[in-house]
């Protein structure tokens, strides 16, 4: 075992995207996290070697509708420092698992809620999906081309962002309280409020009257010549970063644009769209591959626009290890701690379901065991 986390215990209740993220998060760093599922859940802790989002942890499968069931699940939190759940508000409170009766048998438990609106609100009953939560917050709208309709930023702002690295904090914060004052606390983690929290230097930018509610228009959403992305020969993209005057000037110098007077004025919006019309008539000029040995070992802040393939295999991401599994596919743990670091790949695999063991350190005997079994209580 290893980890910066080690010693401290999880249970996760199954769910998808941001309470498994959060889970993973832990896990990575050393923590003890058992997933319990539904009996006959596909996703399961081993089900999928390839699902990485469950790596790191033992699982167990649990009829939450049954008492030996509802029983097991109990003793589990009974154990734990910290609990992971993921259901709209009120869920666990009607199957007998609500944080009132879970932290009078358990009084240091951390009860981690995510949720995408919140436990309160007037929305809070309500379905949603990442896009809902983030385009409430305002993060959806700043984020497309002019005159075009808002993008979708995959999942990363609501789930991940805004939701399962959010409670992952939330949930360290509260345990940090809890060893100090020996009481856990519900921690209620909305990815609306997430998102938000992403947004913070955005707010401030358009507090201060230096961001423009229209796409495209801003430092770095698009608006901005130097802070891009551009089409090359071949079809391939650029990302251009070049923010600062300094790198500013080794991106004109390495394109050929220094003594073009259109460039002499970094940060004048007017000349903006000029600026992006010419770089892009450049740019396009020669292969992504072939810009990329031009900028090689410069300040531009220019790199290849790389898909999910090319990624895994870029030199800069071989040489840290940030890919691994056995198909270097899996993104590796992140943040890198010193002195304790995070699971390795091969420790990183999810576990084989392992009811019988997990069962076994709570203090059932076999005979219990093949009774539950039997029942269907657990799987």
């Amino acid at each position: 075992m290893t980890g910066s986390l080690q010693g401290l215990r999880v249970v996760e209740f199954a769910g998808i995207g941001p309470a498994p993220f959060c889970a993973m998060m832990l896990a990575d760093h050393g923590a003890e996290v058992i997933r319990i599922s539904r009996p006959g859940q596909a996703a399961i802790a081993g089900s999928d070697e390839r699902d990485f989002l469950l790596r790191s942890r033992r699982s167990i499968a649990i009829d939450l509708k049954s008492p030996d069931g509802l029983d097991v699940a109990k003793a589990l939190c009974r154990r734990s420092d910290a609990l992971i759940e993921g259901f709209r508000p009120g869920v666990m409170e009607r199957i007998g698992l609500g944080p009132d009766e879970l932290m009078r048998d358990n009084p240091r438990l951390v009860y981690g809620r995510m949720t995408g609106w919140g436990q309160d609100g007037p929305l809070a009953s309500t379905a949603g999906h990442d896009i809902n939560y983030v385009a409430l917050s305002g993060a959806l709208h700043a984020i497309g081309r002019r005159g075009a309709r808002p993008v979708p930023p995959l999942n990363l702002i609501g789930d991940f962002g805004g939701g399962g690295l959010m409670l992952a904090f939330g949930l360290l914060a509260a345990l940090h309280a809890a060893a100090r004052t020996g009481r856990g606390q519900v921690i209620d983690c909305a990815m609306v409020d997430g998102s938000a929290t992403l947004m913070t230097m955005i707010y401030s930018l358009f507090a201060q009257g230096q961001w423009s509610n229209r796409r495209e228009s801003n430092l770095i959403d698009g608006g901005a010549p130097f802070y891009d992305t551009y089409e090359t020969r071949d079809g391939k993209y650029l990302a251009v970063g070049a923010v600062e005057p300094q790198f500013y000037a080794q991106l004109l110098e390495r394109t050929g644009l220094a003594d073009d007077p259109l460039f002499a004025r970094q940060h004048s919006r007017s000349d903006w769209p000029a600026q992006k019309q010419r770089l892009a008539e450049v740019l396009i000029g020669r292969t992504r591959d072939e810009w990329c040995a031009v900028f090689d070992g410069s300040d531009a802040c220019v790199t290849p626009v790389l898909s999910l393939e090319e990624a895994v295999h870029h030199p800069h991401n071989r040489a840290r290890g940030v890919f691994g599994g056995a198909d270097g596919l899996q993104p590796a743990p992140s943040p890198r701690i010193g002195t304790t670091p995070a699971r390795t790949s091969e420790q990183m695999m999810a576990d084989e379901a392992s009811t019988e063991a997990i069962l076994t350190e709570l203090g059932y005997d076999q005979g219990a065991i093949a009774a539950m079994r039997a029942a269907g209580a657990v799987c």
